[in-house]
């Protein structure tokens, strides 16, 4: 018996907006009007030589497009740096990614335990943020004057699940979302490749969990005033600087605070930007406002705004989870890389595994098989195995 599938306009417009592709350029590209194009989004099933063009343009399997759409988490904001600055379109391609990324770690969590998220429920004074990062360090059993060197390994221990991969070059460094899905809650956050620097990375780390941390996650962020958004952003920052340079510990390391190259040598220890030691210094009144802009006028002159000392030495700090997860079933012969492919495809998510691989930061080839024929054990046991 043959099983007639339905054309999903849904899907459509899901693929468009995660290329980034307004109607319009798409229209342009596939060589149909744009009316043409919301009749497709709508439902009304394109020929095959109009399809074709379309799977060609957007880069996604034909089965994507013939899918149920998948049970969607409900979804809050999205906490984006340059919520200011970015296109919307480009904020709404970096959110469809972060869907598709979401729902590959529910697929993987079938299959391997992930940590639990593991945050603390009390309430907070958002007018003492400095003892808000100190609690967490508590909670997370992080010494009080302990340099954090791997952010992103920390997020990932305390359940928080991280990913990273180019947003396209669009000032969008960074990004983090919550999800809850059967009454469960779950926090992505997205590091951007675009920009190769540790320091930045740890930074950008802080500041999501800062979101996490402190804001509220019902609210329609994208209602904002530019003043209500700032005072958002500065809070998130004032966090991600308290919980990288603890108040007394980095005064304490501050014995040449007026010098520039001091803060390099600061910064092979605390794992922190010199501009970021500087803001710290500064705020916490142990340089003045003159000596805070002689530095700052220094770091310009040196072309430190862009890339410091240190940033091609320090390794820059990766998310490991859902990479090792997909590891551990194909070592384990659980699946094969094609078979996780596949697999996905039969829960309503039909990728190219080269689009997997970018979205999880898989070394290129991961997916493809190249030994065909290894047995597997069936895709239906579970091997229960702990990631850390």
């Amino acid at each position: 018996m043959t099983v007639t599938r339905t054309f999903n306009g849904d899907r459509l417009k899901a693929a468009r907006i995660y290329r980034g592709k307004t109607i319009a350029e798409l229209a342009e590209e596939v060589e149909v009007t744009k009316q043409a194009i919301s009749q497709f989004e709508n439902g009304k099933t394109p020929g095959l030589e109009t399809l074709l063009r379309l799977i060609s343009a957007l880069g996604f399997p034909r089965d994507y497009f013939y899918e149920q759409n998948r049970n969607e988490a409900q979804i809050g904001n999205t906490y984006f740096r340059a919520l200011l600055t970015s296109k919307k379109k480009d904020r709404m391609s970096q959110i469809e990614k972060m869907k598709i990324v979401a729902s590959i770690y529910h697929f993987l969590n079938k299959y391997v335990n992930f940590p639990n998220l593991n945050l603390p429920s009390d309430s907070y004074d958002f007018n003492d943020i400095e003892s808000i990062a100190s609690q967490l360090r508590q909670f997370w059993g992080i010494g009080v004057d302990e340099p954090l060197t791997n952010m992103v390994r920390l997020l990932e221990k305390n359940g928080i699940i991280v990913t990273s991969f180019s947003t396209d070059g669009e000032g969008i460094d960074a990004f983090s979302q919550r999800q809850q899905v059967e009454g469960c809650d779950y926090y992505f956050v997205v590091l951007g490749e675009d920009k190769r620097s540790a320091t930045r990375r740890q930074f950008d780390a802080a500041h999501e969990l800062g979101h996490i941390i402190l804001h509220d996650w019902t609210h329609d962020i994208e209602s904002l005033s530019r003043e209500e958004f700032r005072q958002v952003e500065n809070e998130a920052n004032q966090f991600a600087a308290s919980f990288l340079l603890p108040k007394d510990a980095f005064i304490r390391d501050l014995i040449y605070p007026n010098k520039l190259d001091y803060y390099v040598e600061l910064k092979k220890k605390w794992r922190v930007s010199v501009s970021a030691m500087i803001v710290r210094a500064y705020q916490l009144k142990v340089i003045n406002n003159n000596q805070y802009q002689n530095l700052m006028k220094q770091l310009s002159k040196k072309g430190w705004r862009t890339k410091e000392p240190l940033d091609d030495v320090i390794q820059i700090p990766k998310p490991t989870l859902m990479k090792k997860a997909i590891e551990i079933l194909i070592i384990n012969q659980v699946m094969t890389g094609e078979q996780i492919v596949r697999q996905l495809s039969t829960n309503n998510l039909s990728l190219n595994s080269s689009e997997i691989e970018v979205l999880l930061g898989l070394d290129k080839g991961t997916l493809v098989d190249k030994n065909q024929g290894n047995p597997v054990v069936s895709i239906r046991q579970s091997i229960g195995r702990e990631i850390e």
